[in-house]
C-alpha cells in the first residue's frame, strides 16, 4: 500500500497546474448514456474514481476513449442497465447512472450504495424525485429497480439540497415528456458544468446556478464537446498548502470565481491572493491568524475544504471555531492532526482549533479523500518527517498530488 513521505519547513514557489473537476467528470461521464451520438470531453482528470466510473459504463456498453487528453465516449451500444454492487461499493457516484438509464431506456437496476466514512448522505431523494415523474421504484435485496415506460415532467422539490439528487434528476428531466421544475436544487459549479453540457446536447434548461431549474424535455438529445471545469477543491487544497508552509505559488487553469468563500477566508489568515481569469497566485510570508467558518452549501464554505483549512488553523495565530453542518462524521482527521501535535478540541459538530507555533512530523493515517489532503498541509508545514499512510484515499481526487508539490519545492515522495 503506498504512502508519502514529506520533510516539511520547505517554503514553496513556482508554478502548479489544476487538474479537471473530478466532481464535475463523473456526472458528465454519465451523461454519456443519454445519446447514443459521441460526446468528446477535455480536461478530464486522471483519477481512481474516474476509471471506476468508466468501467462501470463500459461494463454496461458504452464505448470509452481515452487518448491524448480527450475522452470519447459513445452509447449507440448500451445494452446492459445494471450498476453491480462490486464497483458501486467503491464509489457512491455510481448512483448518477440511475437517472440517464432511466431516461433513454425506461429501466434501470443500480446497487444501493455501501456505508461512507464521512456520513449517510442517503439517496432517498433521487427516488423521491424519480418517483414523482412517473418511475414505478421498488429496493430488493440491495438494488434499486426502476421502471417506467416514459417519464413525465413535474415539480419536484427536494427535503434537502442534494448534488448528486440534483445531476440525477436533471440528467432524467431532459429526456422526460413535457416541463419539470427541480425547486430546492443545488448550486454547486459542478452542476452548472453538467448543465452547460446538456444544453450543449440540444437540451433545453433554464435557471442554470440558481435553486429553480426549469426543463423541457426533448425526444432525444446529441453529440457534443465540452471541457471539464476546474477542480475548485484542488484549488483551494493547493492554496491552503501554500498558505501553511509559506511561499509564492500561481496557480494555472482555474478559477478564483469558483471559490469565493475559501479565498476570503484565505485573505483574512494573512494570504496575498491576486487573479486573472484562469490563474490563481498565493503568497504567504509570516505565521497564519486563525479564520473562524462554517460549512454549508455552495455559494457558502465546502464541506470539501473544512479539513484542509482546520489543517492551516492548527499552525495559526490564535483560537478558531469551525462548526461542519453537512456531514456528521467528518471530523476524523482531528485525531491525526493532533498526532503531529495540534490542539483540536471537538463539541457535537464544532471543532475548536487552538493554533500552536509549530507542528512535528510523525506517522499518520488517511481516513477519507479530504482528511488525506489536511494531512499533507499538515505535514508540509510541519518541522521532520511525516509518513501518510493509506493514500489510496488521496488517489480518489487528487490526480499526481505529490509530482506537483514537489515541481514547487516541496519534498515529497510516494513510497511504494
Amino acid at each position: 500500500m503506498d504512502k508519502l513521505l514529506i520533510t516539511g519547513g520547505k517554503r514553496l514557489s513556482g508554478e502548479m497546474t489544476v487538474s479537471g473537476a473530478k466532481n464535475a467528470a463523473l456526472p458528465i461521464l454519465c451523461a454519456g448514456l443519454l445519446t447514443a451520438d459521441t460526446l468528446t470531453l477535455a480536461n478530464v482528470p486522471k483519477l481512481q474514481d474516474v476509471a471506476t466510473m468508466q468501467k462501470l459504463l463500459a461494463q454496461m456498453g458504452l464505448s470509452v476513449k481515452v487518448s491524448e487528453g480527450v475522452t470519447e465516449l459513445c452509447g449507440r451500444d448500451v445494452n446492459r442497465l445494471e450498476a453491480p454492487y462490486e464497483l458501486v461499493k467503491t464509489m457512491r457516484a455510481s448512483i448518477l447512472v440511475l437517472g440517464p438509464l432511466l431516461a433513454r431506456f425506461g429501466e434501470a437496476k443500480v446497487s444501493l450504495p455501501g456505508g461512507c466514512a464521512i456520513g449517510s448522505r442517503p439517496v432517498d431523494q433521487h427516488i423521491k424525485g424519480l418517483q414523482a415523474m412517473g418511475a414505478d421504484i421498488r429496493i430488493e435485496a440491495g438494488y434499486i429497480h426502476a421502471r417506467a415506460k416514459k417519464l413525465k415532467g413535474t415539480r419536484v422539490v427536494t427535503d434537502m439540497i442534494t448534488v448528486t439528487g440534483t445531476e440525477n434528476l436533471l440528467m432524467a428531466a431532459t429526456l422526460a415528456e413535457g416541463e419539470t421544475i427541480l425547486e430546492n436544487a443545488a448550486r454547486e459549479p459542478e452542476v452548472t458544468d453538467l448543465a452547460n453540457l446538456l444544453i450543449a446536447m440540444g437540451a433545453r434548461i433554464e435557471g442554470i446556478g440558481s435553486d429553480r431549474l426549469h426543463v423541457r424535455g426533448v425526444a432525444a438529445l446529441h453529440g457534443a464537446s465540452h471541457a471539464v471545469i476546474a477542480d475548485r477543491i484542488e484549488t483551494g487544497t493547493f492554496l491552503c498548502a501554500v498558505a501553511a508552509a509559506g511561499g509564492d505559488v500561481t496557480l494555472r487553469n482555474t478559477r478564483a470565481d469558483l471559490l469565493d468563500a475559501v479565498v476570503d477566508k484565505l485573505r483574512e489568515a494573512g494570504a496575498v491572493i491576486t487573479n486573472g481569469d484562469d490563474w490563481i497566485r498565493v503568497q504567504m510570508s509570516g505565521r497564519p491568524k486563525a479564520v473562524n467558518f462554517r460549512t454549508t452549501e455552495y455559494p457558502g464554505f465546502p464541506t470539501d475544504m473544512q479539513a484542509q483549512v482546520m489543517a492551516l488553523n492548527c499552525v495559526a495565530e490564535g483560537t478558531s471555531r469551525i462548526t461542519e453542518t453537512i456531514f456528521e462524521n467528518r471530523y476524523m482527521h482531528v485525531q491525526e492532526l493532533n498526532r503531529l501535535g495540534a490542539s483540536i478540541d471537538i463539541d457535537g459538530h464544532t471543532a475548536i482549533v487552538n493554533g500552536v507555533p509549530r507542528l512535528i512530523g510523525a506517522p499518520v493515517m488517511a481516513t477519507d479523500l479530504r482528511a488525506s489532503a489536511s494531512l499533507v498541509i499538515a505535514g508540509l508545514a510541519a518541522e521532520g518527517q511525516t509518513l501518510v499512510d493509506r493514500i489510496y484515499h488521496l488517489d480518489r481526487g487528487y490526480d499526481r498530488m505529490e509530482v506537483k508539490l514537489t515541481a514547487v519545492g516541496a519534498d515529497i515522495q510516494r513510497i511504494k
